[in-house]
């Protein structure tokens, strides 16, 4: 028998070791969160763009704080504050701080798949979604508007469906970027707006939703990065570049400790291992040893006795009349929780009802109630009629649990 119970032993601890095997040397899943960080790596990360910024524009700065906070601190800031997330939602203030600071004369540049209402109303823009219903992998092709700046339309196959304006001021807008899908089984191509740029006040705002654009899956794939640079053209080299990196779907920076753990491979699995050794030592160490299970006794039900010295006081004070009125009323609700009749009408109905429901003739029911009320017409009850009303009230419940 105690071979048997090595051998299951053995086996487990073999399964656990080739299972850990298995798991180290299986191949890390790519994270396709879109995160927008320029930190980031991952396939939605924006580290690629915001590595090859500072070749284009030398004065290029990052930017960590909100919108608000860095401009309305003392020095003032020109140039073309860049923004890109999958959402970008500012809020009234630094809305108002971004607005403010375009109208005189600054460039604004967003990308992103939506936003906010008071920014579309503003510049009199809607947005919408178009699909790909034909395919089960579609395909967006993507090109700008500008044939100088424009090289072959670039493919992107990662979304279901792709952002567009589907309204525009016609008269202050002036388009970029259009994006190209297959309507229907006609093969026919529907177009629509991914780009636009406004004059607004002294200033300019251009808007895009294909943010992807600027990820490290898109500008490191074939030739894609053509039309990220096309896009950047229309920023002034010049002037200072502020890129955000506040409004972002992913953390710009790790807060926890265990992240050097869980990201290294060789850590991870190590601390992994720890834990499962620790898990094994607690189980059978614990079955070893046990410490004695302290016996706590239980509280005792003081309600007996306090009702007992209640009753007492109420008794030596001779207060005989109080004490039976609070029998009758908890023998009321006896009935109303017991039998499931309202006691606010005593008649003969009433008498009748509880009588079928008690196991009592209806006359014993009425002999009963009436003694009740005998005894809250009196002005002073005597011991001997307080103790026959305990009687029968006592006689009254037994009967009806089938005891007599």
């Amino acid at each position: 028998m105690l071979k048997t119970g090595r051998s299951y032993i053995g086996i487990g601890v073999l399964a656990l070791v080739l299972l850990l095997v298995f798991e180290y040397n299986k191949p890390k899943q790519i994270n396709w969160f879109p995160s927008y960080v320029s930190t980031h790596t991952i396939p939605y990360g924006t580290k690629v763009y915001n590595d090859l910024l500072p070749l284009v524009f030398p004065q290029a700065q990052q930017v960590y704080r909100t919108p608000f906070e860095f401009l309305s601190r003392g020095d003032t800031l020109t140039g073309t504050y860049i923004f890109v997330n999958e959402r970008i939602e500012f809020g009234k203030t630094d809305l108002s701080e971004l607005l403010s600071w375009a109208r005189e004369g600054n460039h604004l540049f967003m990308a992103s798949e939506s936003f906010e209402k008071e920014l579309l109303d503003t510049l009199n823009l809607h947005t919408s979604s178009i699909y790909d219903m034909n395919t089960v992998t579609p395909v967006f092709k993507h090109l700008l508007v500008n044939e100088r700046a424009r090289a072959n339309d670039i493919p992107f196959d990662r979304d279901y469906y792709t952002s567009i304006f589907s309204e525009l001021d016609t008269i202050n807008s002036v388009v970029l970027a259009e994006v190209l899908v297959k309507n229907d089984s006609t093969k026919t191509e529907k177009r629509g707006i991914s780009a636009v740029q406004q004059a607004f006040g002294k200033g300019k705002i251009t808007l895009s939703t294909f943010p992807e654009a600027f990820t490290n899956y898109f500008m490191l794939k074939d030739e894609n990065r053509s039309y990220t640079t096309g896009l950047m053209a229309y920023i002034d080299s010049s002037k200072p570049v502020y890129v955000d990196n506040h409004h972002k779907a992913g953390k710009t920076f790790y807060t926890s400790p265990m992240y050097l753990f869980l990201n290294t491979k060789e850590l991870k699995w190590a601390y992994y291992l720890a834990l499962i050794g620790s898990l094994l030592y607690i189980v059978f160490e614990g079955k070893r040893k046990q410490r004695a299970i302290k016996v706590v006794e239980p509280l005792k039900n003081q309600t007996l006795a306090f009702t007992r010295t209640i009753a007492n006081m109420y008794f030596e004070n001779n207060r005989q009349n109080e004490i039976a009125n609070h029998k009758i009323q908890y023998f009321m609700d006896y009935v109303r929780t017991r039998f499931h009749l309202v006691t606010e009408k005593i008649d003969s109905q009433f008498h009748h009802s509880l009588a079928l429901r008690s196991n009592h003739s209806k006359e014993e029911v009425k002999a009963l109630f009436s003694k009740f009320q005998d005894i809250q017409r009196t002005n002073k009850v005597t011991n001997q009629q307080l103790e026959k009303l305990e009687r029968n009230i006592q006689d009254f419940k037994a009967k009806a649990d089938g005891k007599q």
